[in-house]
């Protein structure tokens, strides 16, 4: 397992690596493109890019989960729709950290017309900020989009939001 884990590192490296001009901005760059083939939950999807299956943990953000009704699957149809739209086309930029312990890609994800889905989330309503550290590439925009959620009181941030943040939620629900 861990050979396989350096394996796609080293590939990833190659195919989402790009040395940054002196002041150009990572939205600017040519990122790779992959293709959604699902999406699992509300920061979770599987991507097919360079004819490999990755499941990709959105960076930056964390979901409710599914068994936090109605939310968790408010915010699963709602990532379902924001990549449906552009007809399940994405451009894929990794950060510091490439993989977490699930060997999950964390991922920022974009969509062709430029924006940038892991934020939209978050603007949206359906997704509170969570910035693990080193991965905090666009943890200002982040705070930004859910501040602004916040004070629209938009989807878990309304009068019939979320009860409990997902973090809390997990730590009371471990997976199996």
């Amino acid at each position: 397992m861990r050979i396989h884990r350096v394996i796609a590192s080293f590939v990833l490296l190659t195919s989402l690596a790009l040395p940054l001009a002196h002041g150009q901005s990572f939205a600017a760059q040519k990122l790779p493109e992959a293709r959604v083939i699902a999406v699992n939950d509300g920061d979770t999807i599987t991507i097919l890019m360079n004819g490999r299956e990755y499941r990709t943990r959105l960076i930056g953000f964390d979901a409710p989960e599914m068994g936090q009704e109605p939310w968790g699957r408010k915010a699963h149809e709602h990532l379902r729709k924001l990549l449906k739209e552009p007809g399940w086309r994405v451009s894929v930029e990794t950060d510091i950290v490439q993989f977490d312990k699930y060997d999950r890609l964390l991922a920022y994800v974009w969509t062709p017309d430029g924006e940038l889905v892991n934020e939209r989330m978050l603007k949206d309503g359906y997704a509170v900020l969570f910035t693990i550290q080193p991965n905090s590439r666009y943890v200002e925009r982040f705070r930004k989009a859910q501040r602004a959620a916040r004070e629209g009181m938009l989807g878990i941030w309304g009068r019939d939001g979320l009860k409990e943040r997902p973090l809390d939620y997990k730590k009371t629900h471990p997976r199996n």
